[in-house]
């Protein structure tokens, strides 16, 4: 089959799809050091049509990655810092009386873009949390009765600090349950440290990323084209069910109070899909579901206090749990 070109010259071979996806981590290293793993969630994300909440201490370039990602894609983004006195309609927009036309009309707000950056969006109470809820899990939002469609691609990703760090709102357990993948970002190793600081003392401008050299590498068309191969990616019925007792031991577990729901265990699915098509595979295989368990899963779960204390985490259980629950064959 002869690949078609869109407009701006993006392929949909779904062959060149996976080039094209690839290239971005290349891309997103010319202003983000040493946050593969990062950049590999976000793109399992959009080929998903999920959302992403990055976590990690400021000054790990949460920012920057999600910014460097809507470069190299040549999407629509905006950008809005969540802060204690942000209103729900400071994110979804809000009707404004015309004087001229005696008429209200509704002004977009930053929700109708490609890719939303939620900054420290754990900075905001929960009832402006919430207001992503509805764009999340619907792409519309409703104002005033009126459902209004969100452009597709339509990608959140969020970033937060630590939860015990000073004047962070938890987010609710269905908001959380909204995110698609959980990635945390650590602190660089001590050589990745040092290349940041080279790329500084040489002139790098993380607020010019043009002229870092980021470019488009990929648009929507390669999506579209890669979103079809990972419909068609198999999955046998053992990998079905090696999924579904993974997510019911966290339900079982002792270290929880709130285990994976049905909508993670899709979740885990859908990532795994994912993650066999960027691999060059039509076939899903127990390694995929491993390698993507813990960001798809460790923000569905719940620990009991007392495992807290003890100084267990999400994610020591999960992988606990992998390490039990048989694979198969």
């Amino acid at each position: 089959m002869d690949p078609t070109t869109d407009n701006a010259g993006y392929t949909r071979d779904q062959g060149n799809a996976r080039n094209s996806l690839e290239a971005l981590r290349a891309e997103i290293a010319k202003a983000v050091v040493g946050q593969d793993p990062a950049v590999t969630g976000l793109v399992v994300a959009l080929l998903c049509r999920g959302h992403v909440l990055l976590e990690g201490v400021p000054g790990v370039a949460k920012t920057l990655l999600v910014r460097a990602l809507a470069s190299a894609l040549e999407l629509d983004t905006k950008r809005v810092q969540f802060t204690p006195d942000l209103m729900p309609s400071d994110v979804t927009g809000s009707l404004v009386y015309d004087a001229r036309t005696a008429e209200f009309s509704f002004q977009p707000g930053p929700v109708f873009t490609n890719l939303l950056l939620a900054d420290e969006i754990n900075r905001t109470p929960p009832k402006t949390q919430s207001s992503l809820l509805e764009a999340m899990e619907e792409r519309q939002v409703t104002v005033d009765g009126t459902p209004r469609l969100l452009p597709d691609p339509f990608l959140v990703a969020a970033t937060q600090n630590p939860v015990e760090y000073e004047g962070t709102y938890p987010l609710p357990e269905a908001q959380l349950d909204r995110f698609l993948l959980k990635l945390t970002i650590p602190l660089p190793s001590r050589q990745d440290e040092i290349d940041v600081l080279t790329r500084h003392a040489e002139g790098f401008n993380p607020r010019d990323l043009r002229a870092a050299g980021v470019r488009p590498v990929a648009g929507p068309a390669d999506l579209e084209a890669a979103r079809a191969a990972v419909a068609k990616t198999t999955v046998s019925p053992e990998i079905t069910a090696y999924v579904v007792d993974i997510c019911r031991a966290t339900r079982e577990s002792p270290s929880l109070t709130l285990g994976v729901s049905p909508r993670g265990a899709t979740a885990l699915l859908a990532t795994s899909r994912a993650w066999a098509w960027l691999t060059g595979r039509d076939y899903v295989i127990p390694d995929d579901v491993k390698a993507l368990a813990l960001p798809t899963l460790r923000h569905r779960v719940q620990l009991r206090p007392e495992a807290e204390m003890e100084g267990v985490t999400a994610d020591s259980v999960i992988t606990a749990i992998l390490a039990h629950v048989p694979v198969p064959r």
